[in-house]
């Protein structure tokens, strides 16, 4: 706190205090000159010791000082012979001691007064400041509408009420001044002693909280948040007890409804029969459905806060932080609002097709993305089967063709042949005896036996080419999808084996205009005999490639690490009816050519010097229109 301290004397006033010190001696002085007539020289000190007396008196402790010097050198000149005379001597040091005494005790006194006055001052901003901060503390409670803060005696009756408190609980503060704060509580708790006990156990621990019901002026009840604090003063003793309501009836049904809206969607996540996780805008789940626990291996505490790409294989893994980025960098959406067949990666490593849908949403200023899945693992095991029942019925179908073909070709060649067998054997017979004559008629049956081996050669044509005629169904089609779709069939108890599979697929080198099923059926061939190829080798290794071929063209590679292929067999290797295998018959590869030929392909083998085999065949290449980026 700052003290008022007593500034120095001016200039002006120490000059108005030797004015007033002047007047004074000189008052005195005449007073002394009018009486020595009477009294001789004895009443100047005393007259001059009045004079200091009323210097400082009127002028304060500097006027007496300067009073003291004039009427010291007044009076040693008005006295004749002030050392000699003994009286005069006694009369000098009394009146010197005297005012030395008044000037001192006046400057204790104005010392004293001026003490008083900062004294006084400071207790006046005091009480000014206490005023304030009693006025500003009375706004602040009052302006807490919120919250109903009063005051309790140490008997628990109301001392202070502010506007919250009137506002909450509809009475006014002459109506609850001096009443008990029984009147705020449920008559049960009333009966229970609740009141009473609420206010010993703020006494005993200084504070208390509790969440109970409390009552209003007009009977309705409400779930209060209440806290009782009890105020002390120094020496410890109680002086009352304050007292916060809130009023929380609307918080907790907004709680209760999140709660039951929260268990409304646990329940339906539980449920869901399709996976569902929601990631943020930085690829971390937040979310993590039962569903997608039973597809995925992963209990939801093993996934929540971490990256979504652990749930993808490779290439995959790596790149969808890019593809995030990518879209919130260019909005231009390739996979949102759409849907598609991916893989996935459960806990075991094991692979999971499945069809992902993924939506946006924003709130709170956050985006997050939640993704569907379908888990497509059933479903693709079923087409196998399907397919493999399709493979099965064509096989029978062509053993059945093959059959009717050869009857066909049987009793089409009869004739030609026999004729042509018969006019040989004539033509052999003449010629034992040969003349002018059966000369001609030798000529004349080759001639005919060639008519006949022309004739069959028509009728072998004519069958190959109704054989050959059908329609391809092509389509643009996805190459590492159908690669990696025919391979989850060709490699299925494969891997058991020991052989590792690589791919290296050009993302450039898509997409191509197939037919899925005639394509994956020559890819699965391909396959199966890269592994069948490797089964006794000591390294098996496979690797598909695929690259941009000529013009137009995408080249598909299946490379294998075998003992590679024989020379004698390497020219007929797509030769119908030749095989290596010894229980082979020799048709496969031969269809392989078929398809990849009828899509406007070829395919062909080579034996690197390194080891192994390389087989090659060539798709038409779709080249996409640039994204319009919507």
């Amino acid at each position: 706190m700052n003290r008022t301290t007593q500034p120095p004397p001016a200039p002006a006033g120490a000059l108005r205090a030797l004015l007033l010190a002047g007047a004074a001696v000189a008052i005195a002085t005449c007073a002394a000159l009018l009486l020595e007539p009477y009294l001789a020289d004895r009443p100047i000190w005393l007259a001059l010791t009045l004079a200091v007396l009323l210097a400082a008196r009127v002028g304060g402790a500097l006027t007496a000082t300067f009073t003291l010097a004039l009427a010291a050198l007044a009076g040693l000149l008005l006295v004749d012979t002030p050392f000699r005379d003994a009286d005069h001597i006694v009369y000098a040091v009394g009146f010197a001691l005297v005012s030395t005494g008044i000037i001192l005790l006046t400057g204790r006194m104005s010392h004293w007064r001026h003490t008083a006055h900062v004294h006084e001052a400071d207790a006046d901003e005091i009480a000014r400041r206490a005023r304030d901060m009693a006025e500003e503390l009375g706004l602040l409670i009052d302006g807490a509408t919120t919250y109903a803060i009063y005051m309790l005696d140490p008997e628990g009756r109301v001392a202070i009420w502010n506007k919250g408190a009137e506002r909450i609980k509809g009475w006014r503060e002459q109506e609850v001044l001096g009443r008990p704060t029984a009147i705020f509580y449920a008559a049960e708790d009333v009966a229970a002693g609740k009141p009473a006990a609420d206010l010993a156990r703020a006494r005993a621990d200084g504070r208390m909280q509790d969440e109970s019901w409390r009552v209003r002026k007009d009977g309705t009840e409400f779930l209060a948040d209440v806290t009782i604090t009890a105020l002390h003063d120094e020496d410890g003793a109680l002086r009352g007890f304050g007292k916060v309501v809130r009023d929380i009836t609307d918080q907790k049904a907004a709680e209760r409804a999140i709660a039951q809206r929260e268990a409304q969607l646990d329940s339906i996540l539980a449920t869901v029969p399709e996976a569902m996780v929601v990631i943020d805008a930085g690829g971390t789940i937040l979310s993590f459905s039962s569903a997608a626990q039973r597809m995925f291996g992963y209990a939801e505490a093993e996934v929540l806060g971490r990256n979504i790409s652990m749930l993808m294989p490779s290439p995959d893994r790596e790149a969808h932080d890019g593809y995030i980025g990518r879209y919130l960098a260019t909005r231009a959406p390739r996979i949102i609002g759409s849907s598609r067949r991916v893989m996935g990666r459960r806990k075991d490593g094991t692979l999971v097709p499945h069809e992902l849908a993924v939506g946006e949403a924003t709130g709170g200023g956050e985006r997050v993305f939640t993704g569907f899945m379908r888990d497509l693992t059933e479903q693709e095991a079923t087409a196998a089967r399907v397919r493999d029942l399709q493979s099965e019925l064509i096989h029978v179908s062509r053993v059945s063709a093959m059959g009717a073909m050869a009857s066909t070709l049987a009793h089409e060649l009869n004739q030609p042949i026999t004729a042509v067998v018969n006019y040989v054997e004539a033509a052999h017979a003449l010629l034992e005896a040969p003349d002018t004559e059966t000369l001609e008629m030798v000529r004349e049956a080759l001639a005919d036996a060639a008519a006949q081996s022309m004739r069959a050669g028509h009728i072998v044509r004519r069958l190959r080419d109704f054989v050959a005629r059908g329609d391809v169904q092509k389509h643009v089609e996805d190459l590492p999808a159908l690669i990696r779709e025919a391979c989850s069939l060709g490699l299925v108890g494969v891997r058991e084996h020991g052989v590792e599979t690589q791919f290296a697929l050009d993302p450039a080198a898509t997409p191509v205009l197939a037919d899925r099923i005639q394509i994956e059926q020559v890819l699965v061939n391909l396959v199966r005999n890269a592994a069948e190829a490797m089964a006794d080798g000591p390294r098996r290794h496979l690797t598909i490639t695929t690259a941009l071929d000529a013009p137009g063209m995408v080249r598909v590679t299946i490379a294998d690490t075998g003992p590679g292929l024989a020379p004698d067999v390497a020219g007929q290797l797509f030769q119908a009816f030749l095989s290596t295998k010894t229980e082979g018959m020799g048709l496969g590869l031969s269809i392989c050519r078929t398809i990849v030929e009828a899509h406007g392909g070829k395919i062909w083998a080579e034996s690197p010097p390194e080891g192994g085999t390389r087989f090659h065949f060539t798709l038409m290449h779709i080249v996409p229109e640039e994204p319009d980026g919507a």
